[in-house]
């Protein structure tokens, strides 16, 4: 539709400091002679722009121009604010803290005691720097290299970088590994030795990275697990009240699947002594084993 590609077009312009009507018909998938009409249309409403021909010309907003208020409603504006506020929470470089200015300033009242998104990370001061690195080399399709720690050990990956993605309150790369041959995600906090390479790719067919998390991770194995009452926080904190059910000694009853033996143990081993692992049975026996190693260490 028209509107949504102005709206798109303003988008683009607000974000970026000049982009040429090629460009614009590139993104929009239209004519340069459309995208023409469309950048007339947003002079008459009242948008502020400048168009220069020749070598390193094109379209722009006149500086300090602010969004007319009138083109978004309050929510529009709460739910932007809520989104660049939590970009910038992650940027360490205030840029989206400027993009928000050329919102109007009624719009601050908006959104800003409703909803606050801090997609900071507890590895903080090293985060910023490498998603900065990485955006740009999603951006500029240029591969990258590191070293990976996964609980199956370390390996170095070559990889063709898609998408940065925030999920499971932790920050991934998504994208093509070159050494598994298949679409893969990275947490960046295993990442090791990241290095952006000058060499560059040509985009694949990519799926879409936010795939469902039983998909990702499906069910090998059922569990069922006797907890004490202390430990019903953290139950209810990692998969829900409906996880468990009291049983009539007053212990809680937890049953779920998981994806693999190993994951299991050690979630019930973080718990220490307020978790029984009932099933599978061959899985209990093992956690004996495994504890009586345990215990054997600080015997001596």
């Amino acid at each position: 539709m028209v509107v949504d590609r102005l709206i798109g077009i303003l988008a683009v312009l607000l974000r970026e400091e000049r982009v040429t009507a090629g460009q614009l018909a590139d993104r929009f998938e239209v004519s340069v002679r459309t995208v023409r009409r469309d950048i007339d249309r947003l002079c008459r409403a009242g948008i502020p722009l400048r168009t220069e021909r020749g070598s390193g010309g094109g379209v722009s907003i006149m500086e300090g121009y602010n969004l007319d208020r009138t083109l978004l409603t309050d929510a529009d504006r709460g739910a932007i604010l809520a989104g660049l506020r939590s970009l910038d929470s992650v940027s360490g470089t205030g840029y989206y803290r400027q993009l928000m200015e050329k919102l109007p300033p009624a719009a601050e009242s908006a959104g800003d005691d409703c909803v606050v998104i801090d997609l900071a990370s507890w590895y903080g001061p090293a985060l910023a720097p490498r998603l900065a690195e990485l955006k740009e080399a999603c951006a500029g399709r240029r591969v990258v290299t590191f070293r990976y720690c996964a609980p199956g050990g370390e390996s170095f990956r070559t990889v063709e970088p898609n998408k940065l993605v925030f999920r499971w309150s932790s920050w991934y790369l998504h994208g093509w590994c070159r050494d598994r041959e298949e679409w893969r995600l990275f947490k960046l906090s295993r990442m090791l030795e990241l290095t952006v390479r000058e060499e560059r790719f040509v985009p694949r067919p990519a799926p879409w990275p936010i795939t469902p998390v039983e998909r990702i991770y499906p069910d090998a194995l059922q569990a069922a697990v006797r907890f004490v009452p202390e430990a019903r926080w953290r139950l209810v904190d990692e998969y829900g009240a409906e996880s468990f059910t009291w049983e009539p000694d007053g212990t809680l009853l937890f049953r779920r699947g998981f994806p693999d033996r190993e994951e299991l143990l050690r979630w019930v081993l973080s718990f220490q002594d307020q978790a029984e692992l009932l099933e599978p049975e061959e899985l209990r026996r093992e956690l004996g084993r495994r504890l009586k190693k345990f215990s054997e260490k600080y015997d001596t």
